[in-house]
């Protein structure tokens, strides 16, 4: 690598511009001008919806605010792992990770109306349950509506602090040759994993389990995590795919970063299968009511439906698909497929959520639409303001020169 180079990244003869396109920068302005409309104008809908339906809202509102939190953090994990481990498929999509992650700090924004709807959300909240309710009683020194706050801005306070320190080691590397803020983030990638990794199993015990009176299951938050790394694969291939012919991307995306990403989306449908099947399995032999539950609660009615969908499109076709070299190696079909994982997330958070309100079958409410939505609307605004915000691929990043010597 040049040494005297500051501006500009060098692979191979190549010349990248670290300045993003006008006329790039100028449609992501647009997209960003309309993702915020529609997320201002769902959300407005949604805060109409807590008039009329208050229970309804605060599950639907949950629901959104999991989904895209969770994409955040999905972010924010994959980003440590290639820290660690490398691969020329984090370096087109590294900027795509790093604007998902920084939108942590909007997420705890978006997270504090949560925290007027407890009572309506846990049973642990309700002076009624937890009146009548000996186990309930004994928890509440655990689960009462102060330790949830704490707990909850703590971890996303945790969370969002190293997220900002990840970008700014990054953007830092941009402007200079020695390669001191990639060793930063890699030192903090290793305990960073193992950080989230506790601190997930504390979160998505208050906000996911405890919807449920007597639930548990020690794998339960690492179904979640490995669901989030799976979804922000799928997303990093979808926007791949969006700015595959821009400029400096389109100089260094191959099949190559295609058939990684590929790779990883099948071990991680893998993965989350196996755990899954596991739980449902040590839960179903042991034949205790109060684990059984939790799955009646989400087989009853219509729910058989949406559990036949997350198995046709969470494992079966995916896996299938993914098996095939040809398929991993083309832009379309594993695009497709990144997006049908992307939606079918969507359906899963939902299956985890939703059950514990409307417990005797799927009853879809117009605010399951909205919140989302309304969420996802300002997420995705965000999100690209942080993409515009630095150049598409990381400049001077000691191991893009090796990454990229070999595969063009």
């Amino acid at each position: 690598m040049n040494g005297g180079l500051k501006s500009d990244l060098q692979i191979e003869g190549a010349k990248f511009p670290s300045a993003m396109a006008p006329a790039l920068h100028a449609r992501i302005n647009r997209f960003q001008l309309i993702f915020l409309i529609i997320g201002l104008i769902a959300l407005g809908f949604t805060v109409l919806g807590a008039f009329v339906e208050r229970r309804q809202f605060f599950f639907s509102y949950l629901f959104g605010c999991l989904f895209w939190l969770g994409l955040s953090l999905g972010c924010f994990l994959v980003t440590m792992i290639h820290e660690l481990t490398g691969g020329r498929w984090g370096y087109p999509t590294r900027r795509f990770l790093e604007a998902g992650f920084m939108a942590l700090p909007l997420m705890l924004l978006l997270f504090i109306p949560v925290f007027f709807g407890l009572r309506q959300l846990y049973p642990w909240a309700r002076p009624e349950d937890l009146a009548s309710d000996e186990i309930l009683q004994k928890l509440r020194g655990y689960q009462n509506s102060g330790a949830y706050i704490a707990r909850a801005v703590i971890c996303l306070g945790i969370w969002s602090w190293m997220a900002w320190s990840l970008r700014r080691w990054s953007l830092q590397q941009d402007a200079t040759t020695d390669a001191a803020p990639t060793r930063k983030a890699r030192t903090l990638s290793g305990p960073g994993i193992v950080i989230y990794g506790l601190l997930g199993t504390v979160a998505y015990v208050d906000w996911i389990m405890s919807l449920e009176k007597h639930w548990y299951s020690t794998m339960f938050a690492v179904i979640v995590i490995i669901g989030q790394i799976l979804v922000a694969y799928a997303f990093t291939v979808i926007w791949l795919t969006l700015l595959r012919n821009e400029e400096p991307i389109s100089a260094v995306v191959s099949k190559s970063q295609y058939h990684q990403l590929g790779n990883l989306m099948l071990a991680f449908v893998l993965f989350w299968t196996y755990v899954s099947f596991g739980q449902l399995l040590i839960i179903y032999s042991g034949d205790e009511p109060h684990e059984l539950s939790w799955y009646l609660h989400r087989i009853a009615g219509d729910w058989k439906w949406v559990i036949a969908a997350l198995g046709l499109f969470h494992f079966f076709l995916p896996f299938y698909l993914l098996l095939f070299r040809a398929v991993k190696k083309h832009v379309v079909p594993v695009t497709i497929l990144a997006a049908i994982l992307f939606v079918v997330h969507i359906i899963e958070i939902y299956w985890q959520v939703m059950p514990a309100f409307h417990q005797g079958g799927l009853a879809v409410s117009w605010l399951d639409f909205t919140a989302p939505i309304g969420i996802g609307g300002l997420w995705l605004a965000f999100f690209l303001s942080r993409l515009k915000a630095a150049p598409l691929l990381p400049q001077h990043d000691p191991g893009l020169q090796f990454a990229f010597r070999y595969g063009h």
